[in-house]
């Protein structure tokens, strides 16, 4: 067994979750609304949640849980999971299968677990701290050797929220930007098919997975400041030392792009 019990059982909980994911994505009749901030949510999404939430809070009582569509719930543990039904909802909503179903758990010491489950692609990748990084087929996943921007994949969610300074500076260095994003790109990035993923505007949920799957395939997550963080509101995956270095630097240099942590 490549990973402790506790998350083995977790993780069949999440590979439930994000089969009733691709059911409403196969089905697509599902109601489309609009959250506070204007941005979508489906049956779907709150559906999957609760599976996740009624599952996890019966195998692990004195956990707490912090999802995307519901409130959070302490624990008493000093341990909470972390959520995201459908991280790409808008991808869903249009019929794109890069969707994923994210899960993590968060202790004293950090994120010791996490996982993207992409239900669609049939696809997943695991970690647990100081065991490795996996595919749904226990296969071990490394990321690149990719050690500098040139010739770098670097992916991201979107563009609309890049300094177009920022965008400038990778393509003159002769890396290649590709929008694909969400979980899909940070499992691209953990499994070596791509160089980097920055994300310049994220929640808790949506990158709660990533440091310990990064750090467990051999790459680096952390905020534009180099902070190990998930509540900086931003996010940066790399497949090296090197390149975060390098990425860290444009990012730095780049007028607009935030480098300290947001989270106070």
């Amino acid at each position: 067994m490549t990973i402790d019990a506790r998350f083995q059982n977790a993780l069949s909980i999440l590979e439930a979750g994000s089969d009733m994911a691709r059911s409403w994505f196969d089905e697509a009749h599902f109601r489309v609304e609009q959250k506070d901030d204007g941005t979508p949510v489906t049956e779907a999404d709150r559906s999957v949640e609760r599976h996740l939430r009624d599952e996890l809070s019966r195998h692990f009582p004195d956990d707490g849980l912090l999802g995307e569509e519901f409130p959070e719930v302490e624990g008493t543990s000093g341990g909470r999971w972390i959520m995201d039904p459908i991280d790409g909802t808008k991808s869903f909503i249009h019929g794109v299968p890069l969707y994923s179903t994210l899960l993590a758990y968060e202790s004293a010491q950090g994120i010791e677990f996490g996982a993207i489950a992409l239900p669609s692609l049939n696809r997943l990748v695991y970690a647990q701290s100081g065991r490795g990084c996996f595919d749904g087929q226990g296969r071990r996943l490394e990321t690149s050797s990719r050690r500098e921007v040139h010739g770098a994949y670097v992916l991201s969610t979107w563009l609309e929220d890049w300094p177009a300074e920022l965008i400038d500076r990778i393509q003159n260095q002769d890396g290649v930007i590709r929008t694909w994003g969400d979980g899909f790109g940070y499992a691209l990035v953990a499994a070596g098919q791509a160089d980097a993923m920055i994300d310049f505007t994220v929640s808790p949920f949506d990158v709660a997975p990533m440091p310990v799957i990064m750090r467990e395939a051999g790459g680096i997550f952390t905020d534009f400041g180099g902070l190990d963080s998930i509540y900086s509101g931003v996010g940066l995956a790399t497949a090296t030392r090197e390149l975060h270095d390098c990425m860290l630097r444009d990012l730095a240099a780049t007028a607009g792009a935030p480098t300290q942590d947001s989270s106070d």
